[in-house]
C-alpha cells in the first residue's frame, strides 16, 4: 500500500478550496498543457516535489483537433450495406451514417467543453499515475461523500446528469438530508486520467488508488457507486473494507450463481428449477455470451491490436456503440429521431471524449488486465445496495442478489432503463442512490 494512503492534513481540504475558487477566477490562463498525444487539457503544474498535490485541470481542445476530426468524418471509407435487415450483424450502416452526418455537420464539441469547465475538476498524483477527478461539494453541511465510478464504454461524461440531483436533491424533488458531495474520477487510461505504461492496473489496483484518492480529499466517511467497470472496482473497494467506507450501490452486480456461471460458459441449456427471473436472467445472459461479448473477447485477448479505432473516428463510433444489445437499439433509435434518455449530443460528447484524448485503446487494455469472473459474487461483507434496470445485460434476481450480498439494504426494480442508467435515466437513478444510503447517514 503506498505511504499516501495515510490521512492528510486539513490543509489538503483548504488547498482543494483555493484551487476551485482559482478555476473561477480564472487564474488556469497561466496552466502548462497536459502531456498526452492529443492535448486538450490543461494542467496546474505541481508545487515543488509534492507530486500528490491536487491540481485544477480545464479542458481545451485545439480547434485544430477539431477541425481533422470533421476531416477524418468526412473521408469516412464506407463498408457495403449489412446483408441483414436487422443488426444481427452488427452496428447498422445507416445508423452510422446518420451518426457521421451529424457528427461532421452539426455537433459541438464546445458545448460539453462549456459544461465540464463549470465543474472544479482535478488531477492528482496516486501510485505513479495522473488521476482525473470531478468533485463537486453540496451546499448541505451534513453531505454525504459518494465516489462514483464509469465504465466501458462510459467516461465522466455518464455521470454529468446525477451531479445536480445528488448535490442539490431540493432543487430535484428530494430534501437536504439527501445530499452528496460527488466524486467522479476518470479510470485509468479513460479520459483525463494518465494512460499507465507499465501492467497491472486492474480493478484490484483502482480500487487502492479511489480509497487513496477519498483519504487524500479528506473524507472519514463516505459511500461508493458503480456500475460496468464501475461495479468492479466498487466491489474491489468493499473487500479492502477501509474503515471509511460505510457502504456500495451497484446497478449492475455480481450475482451469477456457479451452476448458472457453468452453463453459460459451456453453452447448455438453464439448470432445472430456475424461477421465472431466473430464467429470464439467464437466457439475457446466454444472449450476451453468444452474441454480444465480442467486443470483449477482443479486448481481453488482443487490445493492441484495435488500430483502426485510433485512426477513424467513425471505427471508435462503431466499436463503442456496439456494447450490448438494448443500448445498441436505443442509439439507432435516437439517430432515427425519436426520442429517448439520451440524445445525439449525449452519445458524440463521450465518442469525442475518447477520439480527441486518444484512449479507445488504452481503455480496452483494462480487459486485458482484469482477472476477475466479472458476475460472479465476490463474497462482499459490507452493506450493498442493488438498482435492476430491465435493459440491462441481466436483470438480477432478488434471490440471487440476497445470497450475493448477504448485507443487501436495498433492492429494487426499475420499469425503465439500461446498461448507461444514470446518463439515460438519471432522475430515477439519483432516487435509487438516495434511497440505497438513507439508512447509512
Amino acid at each position: 500500500m503506498p505511504n499516501d494512503i495515510l490521512p492528510q492534513a486539513p490543509s489538503r481540504r483548504r488547498f482543494i478550496g483555493v484551487a476551485a475558487a482559482a478555476v473561477a477566477a480564472g487564474a488556469l490562463s497561466q496552466l502548462a498543457f497536459a502531456e498526452t498525444s492529443r492535448a486538450i487539457t490543461e494542467v496546474a503544474p505541481p508545487t515543488g516535489s509534492d507530486k500528490t498535490a491536487i491540481r485544477p485541470l480545464h479542458v481545451h481542445a485545439p480547434e485544430s483537433q477539431l477541425i481533422d476530426l470533421k476531416r477524418r468524418i468526412n473521408a469516412t471509407r464506407w463498408p457495403e450495406r449489412e446483408t441483414v435487415t436487422d443488426a444481427s450483424q452488427g452496428v447498422q450502416l445507416a445508423t452510422m451514417q446518420k451518426l457521421a452526418r451529424f457528427w461532421a455537420s452539426d455537433y459541438d464539441w464546445r458545448k460539453v467543453e462549456a459544461r465540464l469547465n463549470a465543474l472544479p475538476q482535478f488531477v492528482t498524483e496516486i501510485d505513479g499515475l495522473d488521476i482525473h477527478f470531478i468533485h463537486v461539494r453540496s451546499k448541505e453541511i451534513n453531505a454525504l461523500p459518494v465516489i462514483v465510478t464509469h465504465g466501458w464504454p462510459g467516461s465522466v461524461i455518464e455521470q454529468l446528469k446525477i451531479i445536480g440531483p445528488l448535490t442539490n436533491p431540493t432543487g430535484h424533488g428530494g430534501t437536504a438530508s439527501d445530499a452528496f458531495d460527488v466524486v467522479i474520477p476518470s479510470l485509468p487510461g479513460y479520459g483525463f486520467s494518465g494512460k499507465p505504461t507499465t501492467t497491472g492496473w486492474d480493478p484490484a489496483r483502482i480500487a487502492r488508488a479511489w480509497v487513496v484518492l477519498m483519504k487524500r480529499l479528506g473524507y472519514t466517511r463516505y459511500v461508493a457507486q458503480g456500475g460496468d467497470w464501475g461495479n468492479a472496482v466498487t466491489e474491489q473497494m468493499a473487500l479492502l473494507a477501509p474503515p471509511e467506507l460505510l457502504g456500495i450501490h451497484t446497478n449492475m452486480p455480481a450475482t451469477v450463481p456457479d451452476n448458472v456461471a457453468a452453463a453459460l460458459k459451456l453453452g447448455e441449456p438453464a439448470p432445472a428449477g430456475l424461477s421465472a427471473d431466473e430464467k429470464h436472467a439467464f437466457d439475457q445472459l446466454d444472449y450476451f455470451y453468444k452474441h454480444g461479448l465480442g467486443y470483449a473477447l477482443e479486448m481481453t485477448n488482443r487490445p493492441q491490436t484495435l488500430y483502426a479505432i485510433e485512426d477513424s473516428p467513425i471505427g471508435l463510433a462503431a466499436w463503442m456503440l456496439d456494447h450490448d444489445a438494448a443500448s445498441q437499439a436505443l442509439i439507432a433509435r435516437v439517430f432515427d429521431g425519436q426520442s429517448e434518455g439520451l440524445t445525439r449530443e449525449d452519445i458524440l460528447d463521450n465518442v469525442t471524449l475518447y477520439w480527441l484524448t486518444n484512449t479507445g485503446i488504452s481503455s480496452a487494455r483494462l480487459y486485458w488486465e482484469n482477472k476477475l469472473n466479472f458476475f460472479a459474487p465476490k463474497h462482499v461483507a459490507i452493506p450493498v445496495a442493488v438498482s435492476v434496470f430491465p435493459d440491462e445485460i441481466y436483470a438480477a434476481p432478488q434471490n440471487w442478489t440476497e445470497k450475493a450480498y448477504p448485507k443487501l439494504i436495498h433492492y429494487n426494480r426499475l420499469l425503465k432503463g439500461g446498461h448507461f442508467a444514470a446518463w439515460e435515466q438519471p432522475q430515477v437513478f439519483s432516487e435509487e442512490v438516495r434511497a440505497s444510503f438513507r439508512s447509512l447517514r
